[in-house]
């Protein structure tokens, strides 16, 4: 009994407590460091420097307009009626239907490279994919322009549908025309004769191009993510009498579901921006057009595009303005796109 009295008074052993380990960095590695570190600091400092150029060049505008500058359609800055409500609704759906039909396309090229195509195969479809991101967007602009625009609104047969629907944008706005997004105003889909002219130069056709140019790059982004999922996880899907469906759907899905939202925000990054290509095909109209379908939209970049050359002082000022918006908006993407990222998944190591 006294052993134990004797015991319980005893204090308990302190816990050892891990040393941590400490790697002599050497002189390359400090060098290294450094440089990682002045390359953040240089592409902060950019940023913040081309935001500051663009709020001080956009002063005069903002102050002349205030807040109505967000809610105007017009474009007079000479007269100082000038704001972004109509460019940035028309950015924002190009920008929407160009990711809407890129994302399943590049998830898609993305698996059949990483999973499903030959060893053999999937270097060619690799370069291929990495050469379709650098094709200038003049190049797509001026397809779309020329080629694509007559496709999209006369292709017999599409869809092995009824002969009366001559096209992608009539059939569309024929059955799907009692939603307001694909509404066109002067369409007349039952008859045979009636123009076309309503369905070009459209936000649709102009947000097909942006997607077969955004599409490239967040396939690459997507499949490098796609193809570092764990092997061992994979076999143990295999070995649970997984198909291959199955096993891309359990882990190469879950896996890369930063891979896909990456690629998506970064394909939306640059839908935003696009200039030239959509340039080239859509007509300008400065009201707040939400008819994807319709002839008539517009974009901030394409907006800056067209009146840069006899801008006036002032209307400089307004297009800084405008492009300011734009800056803040592909930010604002940008930002949203690294927190969801940092919270996924992607990058874990598989147990097995």
């Amino acid at each position: 009994m006294a052993s134990a009295q004797e015991d319980s008074d005893r204090p308990e052993p302190e816990r050892p407590v891990p040393r941590r380990a400490y790697a002599a960095r050497g002189l390359g590695d400090r060098v290294f460091r450094y440089q990682l570190t002045a390359a953040g600091v240089v592409v902060l400092a950019i940023m913040a420097g081309v935001g500051l150029f663009l709020l001080l060049r956009a002063g005069q505008a903002l102050k002349a307009t205030g807040f109505s500058f967000l809610t105007t359609a017009e474009w007079q800055p000479d007269v100082h009626r000038f704001g972004i409500a109509a460019v940035l609704t028309g950015t924002l759906l190009i920008a929407a239907v160009a990711v809407t039909l890129s994302v399943p396309l590049a998830v898609g090229t993305a698996l059949f490279i990483s999973d499903v195509a030959p060893r053999k195969l999937r270097r060619t479809l690799v370069t291929m994919v990495d050469l379709m991101a650098a094709v200038p967007s003049v190049v797509y602009g001026l397809w779309g322009l020329f080629f694509l625009q007559q496709h999209v609104i006369g292709l017999w047969g599409l869809f092995f549908l009824q002969q009366h629907v001559i096209g992608l944008s009539r059939w569309l706005s024929s059955w799907l025309g009692w939603i307001p997004l694909f509404t066109v105003d002067g369409a007349q889909p039952g008859e045979p004769l009636a123009s076309d002219s309503v369905y070009t130069a459209s936000t649709f056709v102009a947000g097909i191009v942006v997607a077969l140019m955004v599409a490239p790059i967040q396939c690459s982004v997507m499949r490098e993510v796609f193809s570092q999922a764990p092997a061992g996880e994979r076999e143990g899907a295999y070995a649970l009498g997984a198909t291959r469906w199955g096993m891309i759907r359990s882990v190469v899905l879950p896996y890369g579901k930063a891979g896909i939202i990456g690629g998506t925000m970064l394909g939306l990054g640059r839908a935003l921006g696009e200039t030239i290509a959509v340039y080239l095909i859509i007509s300008p109209v400065f009201t707040i057009q939400p008819h994807i379908l319709q002839t008539g939209s517009n974009s901030v970049s394409s907006l800056i595009a067209l009146h840069y050359g006899d801008a006036s002082t002032f209307g400089m000022s307004a297009l800084m303005a405008a492009g300011l918006a734009l800056f803040l908006l592909t930010l604002a993407v940008n930002f949203t796109a690294s927190s969801v990222v940092a919270r996924s998944r992607s990058g874990a190591q598989s147990e097995a």
